[in-house]
């Protein structure tokens, strides 16, 4: 696969993965009418600099005292579009342990951006991915360039700003701390594993592009194996319908571009494959499973669902 992509091919990736969308908005009814709230969350920006601006952070805490070693804390890339289904996991699904084998209730913090939107394409696509990166055309004529690679400063950020903000703010059990991201988010969480192995406890990537501008994250993956023993636990996920197209778009007319798209990123196979080289490594427990009749984008809630059980069971 070529290094660059050009720049239909990479509008194509991001629309199929939902990531360019619409605006959308709610008339109100009456003079009462208020925002919906998550219960037990707050949110803040943090973070941040002259080139950039801060990143919203939304953070719950389950109702109650900590247990005695903390709260365990799941961190959530792409958290605009995620978290709400996390807190909901948790306020409906943790207070059962009988029922649902998760072992303890958690406190959330998902990572997102200032505004509405699920995404922000230009950000994430800066964020997650693996240095050097590299240029591409803006997504509309006029718009700003689409720059890649900078995970590491993302990376940088995570663990050594904002971990030790969320943990002045509530006790964390150290122990038990996880990481979950999709598509770039995935390999994001695949790409800090390597780099900074002790960072979580638990790894969770969903469907994750590990082929991404010619498999760099690969050079990461190979300093990991010939480093010392890792001692964390990894789950990677993908799609059954992101090898092969789904009963409802085996018949649109784009289904040929669709089938190309499959074939260019290899979701499953390059993810299965990377679950087995990590299990190799000493000291590092790694899984995949395939998640039947799911496309790249409608993956997400049993991902994490699949996340929370990983972490917590």
């Amino acid at each position: 696969m070529r290094a660059g992509i050009s720049r239909r091919t990479f509008a194509g990736l991001l629309s199929t993965s939902g990531l360019i969308l619409a605006n959308h908005s709610v008339a109100a009814e009456t003079d009462t009418d208020e925002p919906a709230r998550l219960a037990g969350a707050i949110s803040f920006d943090y973070g941040g600099n002259r080139e950039r601006t801060p990143w919203r952070i939304t953070l719950y805490v389950p109702p109650g005292d900590a247990p005695a070693s903390g709260w365990p804390v799941l961190y959530l890339l792409d958290g605009n579009a995620v978290t709400a289904t996390v807190i909901d996991i948790e306020r409906v699904q943790a207070p059962y342990p009988n029922a649902t084998g998760i072992g303890s209730r958690f406190a959330i913090v998902g990572i997102g951006y200032p505004g509405d939107e699920a995404y922000d394409g230009l950000r994430r696509s800066w964020d997650y991915t693996p240095p050097p990166g590299q240029s591409y055309p803006p997504y509309k004529p006029g718009g700003p360039t689409l720059r890649t690679g900078g995970a590491k400063d993302f990376l940088r950020f995570v663990v050594t700003e904002l971990r030790p903000a969320i943990e002045r703010r509530i006790q964390v059990d150290p122990a038990r701390q996880a990481l979950f991201g999709h598509s770039f988010g995935g390999l994001f969480v695949l790409y800090a594993l390597a780099n900074a192995p002790t960072a979580f406890s638990h790894w969770i990537a969903a469907s994750p592009s590990v082929y991404w501008e010619d498999l760099v994250l690969l050079k990461s993956i190979v300093v990991l194996e010939n480093g010392p023993p890792v001692h964390a636990n990894v789950l990677i996920v993908a799609g059954a319908y992101e090898e092969d197209l789904a009963p409802f778009q085996r018949d649109a007319s784009d289904r040929e571009a669709r089938l190309s798209r499959l074939k260019s990123t290899r979701t499953v196979e390059l993810s299965r494959e990377m679950a087995d080289r990590l299990a190799r490594i000493s000291g590092l427990t790694s899984q995949f499973r395939l998640i039947p009749e799911r496309t790249h984008m409608s993956i997400l809630p049993e991902a994490v669902n699949d996340a929370v059980a990983f972490f917590l069971k």
